[in-house]
């Protein structure tokens, strides 16, 4: 069902590239341009192709590596300095995960612990206070709270950078502090999902009649929820982790533009405001792999973790 999808999501990709308004060719060639010389450009590039071959053919090359050659280095003069997308995607591939994953590594743990103390001190003042900031924090779009942190912590308090400009030749600390900002974003954004499913799921299974067993043999609350009902739990909350992964690699567009941060998602705009084709396809079906990889994943893990689903019988 993946791959069905990830194909699926390859038509609808190079459909939605097709609607794209305007003309690469005209826009390169400038309006005096022959309608010739346009015809002449569009066959160089393959755009005079039926759409279904052109597909095809894209397809077909995706499946050997072939992410394609960008647009953005062809003239009008005849040059062509155009570069293979795989060139342009790769470094700032590897910039998008890096900030995905900085904002993971802090998100979920900081969420199972939360949404575990959550549910230990169920309607406490405790209970009430975080999930207040968290409502707070999903209720505001991605924007909002960045250009909230660049107001308060680059300008206000200049602590940190308002612009995550990075190099290869940073250290990791260097980095770090650079990219503070995105990261507490990406943080913000996703910590709500999955410390308040954490916290659903683990109070829901508190009155399971294991549970009580466990409280009438006097066990300590802590102890109850972290070896009985949390891996009772797994399987809802991994999904949503799951979920809230995928959105970090997906969904960090806004964020990095926001920031200026050379990831896949700044490369994907400025492609689109270009009209590079090969580099707006090829983004927008690694971003769909990645979301599609990522619920597989959590589709597995909750069926590992779930022996209801894995022994069915």
């Amino acid at each position: 069902m993946g791959f069905v999808t990830l194909v699926v999501v390859s038509i609808i990709i190079f459909g939605v590239v097709e609607f794209l308004p305007g003309d690469f060719s005209q826009a390169i060639l400038g309006q005096s341009a022959t309608e010739e010389t346009v015809a002449a450009f569009r066959k160089e590039l393959g755009l005079d192709k039926p759409a279904h071959t052109r597909y095809f053919d894209w397809i077909g090359a995706m499946l050997q590596g072939d992410l394609g050659i960008s647009y953005s280095g062809r003239g009008a003069s005849g040059s062509d300095l155009s570069r293979p997308v795989i060139d342009l995607i790769a470094p700032r591939f590897w910039n998008t995960i890096f900030l995905a994953g900085v904002a993971a590594l802090i998100a979920v743990p900081l969420a199972l612990i939360l949404g575990i103390f959550a549910a230990l001190f169920r309607n406490s003042i405790f209970d009430r206070t975080v999930n207040v900031f968290s409502l707070s924090a999903i209720s505001f779009p991605e924007f909002f709270i960045s250009y909230l942190l660049i107001l308060l912590f680059a300008s206000i308090w200049p602590i940190f950078p308002s612009l995550a400009n990075v190099s290869d030749d940073m250290s990791l600390g260097e980095r770090l502090v650079v990219t503070a900002l995105p990261i507490v974003t990406l943080v913000l954004i996703t910590l709500a999902h999955m410390m308040r499913m954490t916290r659903a799921a683990i109070i829901n299974l508190m009155a399971s009649p294991y549970i009580e067993m466990a409280q009438l043999k006097g066990v300590s609350p802590t102890k109850i929820i972290v070896q009985h009902a949390l891996p009772n739990a797994w399987a809802p909350i991994v999904t949503v982790i799951a979920f809230n992964l995928a959105y970090l690699v997906v969904g960090v567009v806004v964020v990095e533009i926001v920031f200026i941060y050379p990831g896949v998602g700044q490369l994907m705009v400025d492609a689109v405001t270009t009209r590079d084709i090969p580099v707006v396809q090829a983004c927008a079906l690694v971003f769909a792999s990645a979301y599609i990889l990522l619920n597989l994943i959590a589709d597995i893990i909750s069926i590992v973790t779930n022996p209801r689903i894995l022994h069915p019988k």
